[in-house]
Parts: C-alpha cells; structure tokens; sequence
C-alpha cells in the first residue's frame, strides 16, 4: 500500500511516521510514505498556494491550481474510474466538513492499493477540489485543527494497523475497541478476544497486589469461561458509561442483554 500525503509543511511527517509500526511496516516494504510539497506546484515567484475567497469573508483558502498539478503529476486515475468499492486508488481531503473516520471507514481504506490525502489549511480549500477532485472529505472528529496533517497522520497509522503483516499478533486488530464484526457466537468462547465493536475491556498485568491494588480475583483463577464473561461484562460496562452510542450497532446476545440489564440497574441509568 502506498500513501501520498500532500501538504504545504512536508516535514511535519518526519515525526509521526517514523516510529512503532508505521516505522516497521515502511522497513518490512508492507507500506510506502510519500510527501509532496505543495508549494512546489506554484508557478509564481512566492510560491502562493492560498488566496481570498469570492464573495468576501474571513481569513485565505487553498487554492485549486496547485492541488490539480500536484494530484495529476502523481499518476493517479480519472475520478470516475476511481469509483466504486473495486477501485485500487481513492484521493482524500482532511476537512471538518468531512465523513466521519472510524474504524470502518479505516477498513474500508485498508483494501486499497494507493490512498492521496489532502491537507487542507487556512479557511479551507476551494470548493473544485471538492467537487471534481477529490474522492471524498474524511473528518477525524468535531473540532477544528490548523490543518490536515494531524489528520492525515492519524488516517495512515490507523489503516497501517489492518495492513497484513503489520502487526505482530494479527489477532490484535481484532480485539480492539470499535472493531466490529467479532461474533463470539460463531468463534466459541475466547477469553482474549471479546469487545470487538464495544470499548476495550480492562487490562492488568503484575504484580498481582500494587500498593493495596490487586487484580481481579477472576483474571488469576485460569477459569477461561469465567475470564470471557469478566471481560464482555466490563466492556458492556464501561461502554453503557461513556459510548452508549455503540451499544446502537452492536448484535448483542442474549447473555449481553442480560449483562446490560444487570448494569443499568447497578448503574442506575
């Protein structure tokens, strides 16, 4: 997989992209990181790359002429041959105008064969690369950042994750929190695998008693059956607190429904 990031401030990449696993997928050949600068597809002596908007308002936007060059010296596909969930190439503006990114969306993304992200800046950028350029607008919440390339960074370490051989443990991706799809019914009972979809269960590691603190008697008592329903019963719990939004999309079981009820009542909510 190969991602193209294009940005006015390249170097901010030396830092994020070069460490834990992104660092080893780029080593290994799994993935390859590409910046292009922005500025170098002006064509006057300033190197402009923003300008006032039509129409008035506040602050500059990002201008179209650069971002064309820049995108079609990539050697990227037409946009209509980019459609469809067979295309092999999708082109990304970072804008808070943008889908939401979650872990599905990064899914999706991990099937294809080069991703461009866009960086947006200043007020935004001019509504073309929008509409004839770019494939679609991704988010990564509801706040506004300076620009794109915090987002651009968060998109490639997410979608590294699900690349095949990136992680040590490929099971890892799957016990995450917000990784759905994980039916404990159809796979049995597994002790180490079970909040796919809900936030994480939690963890503990020695000593078993820090400082008047030990670990749940359950995680200790090698009862796996016993150790699976600890650990669905608190990813229910502490996704009720403070995700129940995702409770919404999850299939839950009988056994969840019961854990639930249990909870709310406990919980009083």
């Amino acid at each position: 997989m190969k991602f193209e990031i294009v940005t006015i401030f390249p170097d901010f990449f030396r830092g994020p992209l070069d460490y834990g696993i992104v660092r080893r997928a780029r080593e290994a050949g799994l993935i390859e990181i590409s910046t292009h600068d922005l500025r170098a597809f002006t064509t006057d002596r300033h190197k402009t790359v923003d300008d006032r908007p039509f129409g008035g308002g506040e602050g500059m936007v990002l201008k179209p002429e650069p971002i064309f060059q820049c995108v079609e010296s990539l050697g990227v596909e037409d946009r209509e041959k980019r459609q469809g969930e067979q295309a092999n190439e999708t082109v990304i503006l970072l804008s808070p105008q943008g889908r939401m990114f979650t872990q599905a969306v990064a899914q999706e993304l991990a099937q294809k064969r080069r991703i461009v992200l866009l960086c947006g800046r200043y007020e935004g950028v001019d509504e073309r690369v929008t509409e004839h350029l770019a494939d679609c607008e991704i988010s990564i919440g509801d706040y506004i950042l300076s620009g794109g390339e915090l987002g651009a960074a968060i998109l490639v370490d997410t979608i590294t994750r699900l690349v095949p051989g990136a992680l040590g443990n490929e099971a890892s991706s799957r016990q995450e929190s917000f990784t759905a799809g994980h039916k404990i019914e159809a796979e049995g009972p597994d002790s180490t695998c079970i909040s796919g979809g809900l936030l994480d269960y939690p963890h503990f590691t020695r000593p078993a008693d820090f400082r008047g603190l030990p670990v749940p008697e359950v995680l200790i008592g090698g009862n796996h059956e016993q150790i699976r329903k600890w650990r669905r019963r608190k990813a229910l719990e502490k996704t009720l607190r403070n995700r129940p939004d995702l409770l919404q999309t999850q299939i839950l079981s009988r056994e969840d429904e019961k854990f639930l009820a249990e909870l709310r009542q406990e919980l009083k909510i």
